[in-house]
């Protein structure tokens, strides 16, 4: 493609996505193509010569259309949203103009620099405690991830590594009796989680080889992860002879939204806080941090300064497309002295000097993308004003729909009330077998029906439907339209027979 081609070719594709973004309403949410229906209408191998693009482009629309769900619907209520809006999408388009691996400062002066300014914007923009900031008082910082799971990855491994030099620094290192040392509390190392904490935390503990233990949460405390718990949890594993090192407690779970006790927990680990045995605290507030946006729930972030680590993903409800999840650290040395290695084809004057940050230090991978810019064009474009205005939209159409199923209790009950734009609900019977039955019933219904999508969860052997209203494009016609396909989807199943099978959606919905 040659760029007079080019030129006319993106001028085209932008109306044609500005139309697609504008109708998307239009569509059915939910793609209806059958598994494995996109081969038979593709070569077996590729081609041979090149194909002009108004062949591509005619695929895009007759075989790639059809088989996407549409995640920027205001019908699509399933899982959390992954936000979209023009200001991140022209930041993409310049972003693949500027295109390099930026892995260290020299490679791109102004990638890496945005991104350090960016984080500190979107940290105050948060509330977070001055300690996560670059010039903050820790000599903390924030840096850009792909994703939640990366930024797990990198702050266990860290913990991992802050844990074993803390523990044995009064064993010669180097020595025979330091490796032994080393080797024999790797052993013993727990990763902790509550039952409502993201499958992702399990599964980075996997990935290094450590052990993972669930602390329990109840329903009386709103699946909320309290410090009581997780003093009894430490408290048995240390009996064990275990090492408890690392916590992920959670600013909005994936199932129900739920809040974990921030207070309760910082006063929990308080003994040992700095200490040796320090337990390296991470929150995950992948969806709910947004909402700290809102002055209302920036009290929730006030124990922040007792924690290690926290992650954001703006590409979630920030208007900012996929993907991005902002890090934030404590102290940015834990992660450089975990993650950093200096082979002499990367080394430069201002690195030797450490008059700049290289972020390569701060992530697994070495080249890293310019994600920063969509972040800069995102609270550029919006101001803080414009993102608490949408935050607020997504908390008071979910506010709306919980008053609107409120109004019908001789149908339905509220398992788990609205919460930043999330709300669980469940069909009322008159035994705990019948409402999972009747509830799975009415939420396959609707799924089938097409109109919109719905995710379930399972918690504590409760079957509930989850309804999200944080979608961009959600207003309160959409709301009071998704109540009304409740109302008649449940009055048509109630009288029906049904047995739940709620088994496939726990671990589904846990990966998911």
């Amino acid at each position: 493609m040659e760029a007079q081609e080019f030129r006319v070719a993106a001028k085209a594709a932008i109306d044609e996505m500005t139309d697609y973004t504008e109708n998307v309403a239009d569509y059915r949410v939910v793609s209806n193509v059958k598994p494995g229906y996109l081969r038979p209408l593709l070569p077996s191998s590729p081609p041979t010569d090149p194909e002009p693009w108004s062949a591509i482009h005619q695929d895009i629309e007759s075989k790639i259309l059809p088989g996407i769900t549409h995640w920027s619907s205001p019908r699509f209520m399933a899982f959390f949203p992954c936000a979209s809006s023009y200001p991140a999408a022209l930041a993409e388009i310049y972003s693949n103009a500027f295109n390099g691996a930026h892995f260290n400062w020299i490679c791109s002066p102004a990638v890496t620099e945005l991104e350090t300014i960016v984080m500190d914007w979107l940290a105050q923009a948060l509330g977070l405690p001055e300690c996560f900031l670059s010039g903050g008082s820790t000599h903390g910082g924030g840096v850009i991830h792909g994703s939640i799971s990366e930024s797990l990855i990198v702050n266990m491994a860290a913990a991992r590594d802050k844990y074993l030099a803390s523990v044995t620094a009064h064993i010669p290192p180097g020595s025979e009796e330091n490796e032994e040392a080393l080797w024999d509390l790797r052993s013993r190392l727990v990763a902790l989680g509550s039952s409502g904490t993201h499958s992702s935390t399990k599964k980075v503990a996997q990935v290094l080889g450590v052990r993972f233990a669930t602390i329990p949460v109840s329903e009386a405390d709103g699946f909320s992860l309290r410090g009581e718990a997780l003093a009894a949890t430490v408290e048995s594993l240390r009996a064990r002879g275990l090492e408890p090192f690392f916590l992920t407690a959670t600013l909005g779970t994936t199932d129900v939204c739920a809040v974990d006790d921030f207070e309760g927990i910082a006063q929990a680990l308080k003994p040992t806080f700095d200490t040796p045995r320090d337990i390296w605290v991470h929150i995950d507030a992948a969806y709910g941090g947004a909402a700290l946006v809102l002055e209302e729930y920036q009290h929730l972030a006030k124990a922040f300064s007792s924690f290690h680590s926290i992650s954001f993903s703006p590409h979630k409800w920030f208007l900012t497309t996929f993907d991005c999840t902002a890090v934030w650290v404590r102290h940015r040395s834990w992660l450089i002295q975990a993650l950093s290695i200096k082979p002499p084809y990367l080394r430069n004057q201002y690195s030797d000097d450490e008059l700049v940050t290289d972020y390569r230090d701060w992530q697994i991978p070495l080249g890293r993308r310019f994600r920063s810019l969509k972040l800069w064009f995102v609270m550029r474009s919006y101001g803080i004003s414009g993102l608490q205005k949408h935050i607020r939209n997504g908390v008071d159409l979910a506010e709306s729909l919980e008053d609107k199923i409120d109004s019908r209790r001789d149908i339905f009950s509220i398992f788990t009330p609205a919460r930043f734009g999330l709300i669980t609900i469940r069909i009322n019977g008159e035994s705990e077998q019948q409402i999972n039955d009747r509830t799975e019933a009415v939420y396959e219904a609707i799924n089938a029906a097409g109109e919109f999508y719905l995710t379930a969860t399972v918690v504590n052997d409760k079957f509930a439907i989850r309804v999200c209203t944080s979608v961009t494009k959600v207003e309160e016609q959409h709301v009071q339209r998704m109540f009304d396909v409740f109302v008649q989807t449940a009055e048509n199943e109630i009288s029906k027979g049904h047995k739940c099978n709620r088994e496939k959606y726990v671990e589904a919905f846990r990966t998911s």
